[in-house]
C-alpha cells in the first residue's frame, strides 16, 4: 500500500470518525497531519504548522464574531419583524422573505451554518402562523442559505475563488455568486411549490385526522395551522436553535409580529454590515481583516458584547474547517495531491472527470462539512478546470452548487439545525424527510449542473 493512499484512507476515517460521533473530525485531521507527515512523510513539525491556513482562520474567526454581535444586538430579530411586517396577510411573501434574508446573511459574509440557525426559528415560526409545511420552510431557508454562500465574503465563496485564481478565472468572481444565486433561488421555488401542492393532495384526500396529524408531525403537511405546528415549530427557547425570537407555542398562532425596536445600537450594526460589503468587495481588503475591524469598532461602542460574542462564535466549526484543510496541506507538501490529479487525467475526458469530481463532492459533502469538503477538492479540481476544452468557472460552478446543494442532509450541519427545530418526538419522520430529499440531490443536482455549465458551457 502506497503512502499517499495511506494518508487518504487517515483523512476518509476522520471524516467517518466525526460522521458518527461527537469527535471533531478537524481536530482529528489536525492531530493526523502531524502524525502522518512526520512518521511517514518525512516532514518536520515546521512543515506541517506551516500548512495551517491563517488566513482562512481569520476569516472564519472575523465573520463568526461579527455575526456573533449581530445576533446578540437584536438586529436579526429588527429584520425579521420588518419582514413579517412587510409580508403582513400575504402567505407568498413568507418564503419569499424568508429566502432573501438568509441569502442577504450569507451573501454579507455569515457561514451558512449561522445563517440558517438565525433564520430557521423564525421561518418556522412564521410557517405556524400561515400554515406552512415546516419541511417546505425549512428548505427555503437552507436554500437562501447557499443562494448566498458563494459570495465573495463568504467562508465558501472564499474556497471557491481560490479554485478560480488558480485557474486563472479571478474575474468571474461574480458570475459564480450570480449563477449559484440563480439556481438555488430556482431550486427553492420548486422545493417550496412541490412539497406544499402534494402535501396538499395527500392532506385532502385523509379522512383519518390521525393520519393527517402524522403527515404533519413530519413537517410536510398543511392541513390546518394547528396540526402543522404539532411537528413544524419548536414549542420555546429550549430548541438548539432559539434566538431571540422565540417561535409561538405549540397548537397556537401569533396574532401578529411582536414589534422589535429601532434602536441605535442595531443601526450602527446594519451599518457595519454595509460597510463590510464596501470594504471588502469596492475596496478590496480581505474579508477577514474587515470583519474584525468592523467587530472591533461595535465593541468599542459597546464594550459587553465582547464576552458573549466570542463565547458564542462557533468554534468547533473553525477547528473542523482549518484542522481539514490543515491535513489537506500536508497531503500536497507530500505528493499524495499530485498523484490523484495523475489519476483524474488518466481518464482521458476531463468531462467525464468533472462529473465524476461532481458526483463524490455531494456525497462527502452531504456527510461531512461543506467548506471542508470544498477545501479537500481545490487542489484536484485545478487540472481540470484549466483544460482548454472546458469553461473554468463552468467546472467550479458546478463543483460548488453540488457541494452545498446536500446541505440539508441532516447528517450536516445544516440539516441537523433544522432537526433540532423540530420537536423530539418528531425527529424520526423529520430526519426521513430531509434524508430522502438530499438522496434526490445527490442523484439529479451533479448530473443537471455539470450538463449545463461543462458540457453546454453556460459559464
Amino acid at each position: 500500500m502506497s503512502l499517499s493512499l495511506i494518508a487518504f484512507l487517515v483523512l476518509v476515517v476522520a471524516f467517518a470518525i466525526g460522521s458518527f460521533t461527537k469527535v471533531n473530525a478537524g481536530l482529528i485531521a489536525l492531530v493526523a497531519a502531524f502524525g502522518v507527515g512526520t512518521l511517514l512523510a518525512g516532514m518536520t513539525i515546521k512543515e506541517v504548522i506551516g500548512q495551517f491556513p491563517a488566513g482562512l482562520f481569520f476569516i472564519l474567526v472575523g465573520a463568526t464574531l461579527l455575526f456573533a454581535i449581530v445576533r446578540i444586538t437584536g438586529t436579526i430579530d429588527l429584520l425579521a419583524y420588518w419582514a413579517e411586517r412587510l409580508a403582513g396577510d400575504r402567505k407568498i411573501l413568507v418564503p419569499v422573505l424568508m429566502f432573501l434574508l438568509t441569502a442577504g446573511l450569507a451573501s454579507a459574509g455569515a457561514f451558512t451554518p449561522a445563517a440558517i440557525a438565525i433564520v430557521a426559528p423564525v421561518a418556522l415560526a412564521l410557517g405556524l402562523r400561515f400554515g406552512i409545511s415546516a419541511l417546505a420552510m425549512g428548505l427555503v431557508v437552507v436554500q437562501g442559505a447557499n443562494a448566498g454562500a458563494f459570495s465573495p465574503v463568504n467562508p465558501f465563496g472564499v474556497l471557491a475563488n481560490v479554485m478560480l485564481d488558480e485557474a486563472g478565472a479571478s474575474a468571474d468572481s461574480f458570475k459564480l455568486y450570480l449563477y449559484c444565486f440563480i439556481f438555488n433561488a430556482l431550486l427553492a421555488v420548486l422545493a417550496y411549490v412541490l412539497i406544499q401542492s402534494i402535501m396538499k393532495r395527500r392532506s385532502a384526500r385523509l379522512d383519518d385526522p390521525l393520519q393527517e396529524q402524522s403527515l404533519d408531525a413530519a413537517g410536510t403537511g398543511t392541513g390546518s395551522r394547528d396540526s402543522d405546528a404539532a411537528g413544524a415549530v419548536p414549542t420555546g427557547s429550549g430548541s438548539s436553535t432559539a434566538v431571540l425570537t422565540a417561535p409561538a407555542p405549540t397548537g397556537t398562532a401569533q396574532s401578529g409580529p411582536v414589534k422589535v425596536a429601532v434602536t441605535p445600537m442595531r443601526l450602527l450594526t446594519l451599518l457595519g454590515l454595509v460597510s463590510l460589503l464596501v470594504l471588502t468587495t469596492v475596496l478590496g481588503i480581505d474579508v477577514g481583516v474587515a470583519s474584525l475591524v468592523v467587530a472591533l469598532v461595535l465593541i468599542c461602542v459597546k464594550p459587553d458584547l465582547q464576552k458573549p460574542a466570542v463565547e458564542s462564535m462557533p468554534w468547533s466549526a473553525i477547528i473542523l474547517v482549518t484542522g481539514i484543510v490543515t491535513y489537506v496541506g500536508m497531503l500536497e507538501k507530500m505528493g499524495a495531491l499530485k498523484e490523484l490529479q495523475e489519476g483524474i487525467a488518466g481518464l482521458g475526458n476531463s468531462s467525464l472527470a468533472a462529473l465524476i469530481a461532481s458526483y463524490v463532492v455531494a456525497v462527502v459533502s452531504a456527510f461531512a462539512s461543506t467548506t471542508g469538503t470544498l477545501g479537500v477538492v481545490s487542489p484536484i479540481i485545478n487540472p481540470i478546470a484549466i483544460d482548454p476544452i472546458l469553461s473554468p468557472i463552468g467546472v467550479i460552478t458546478a463543483i460548488a452548487i453540488s457541494s452545498s446543494v446536500v446541505d440539508v442532509s441532516p447528517m450536516s450541519t445544516s440539516g441537523a439545525l433544522l432537526m433540532a427545530s423540530a420537536q423530539p418526538k418528531d425527529e424520526r419522520m423529520f430526519f426521513r424527510a430531509l434524508l430522502l430529499w438530499a438522496i434526490a440531490m445527490i442523484g439529479i443536482v451533479p448530473l443537471l449542473v455539470w450538463f449545463v455549465f461543462v458540457q453546454l458551457g453556460l459559464g
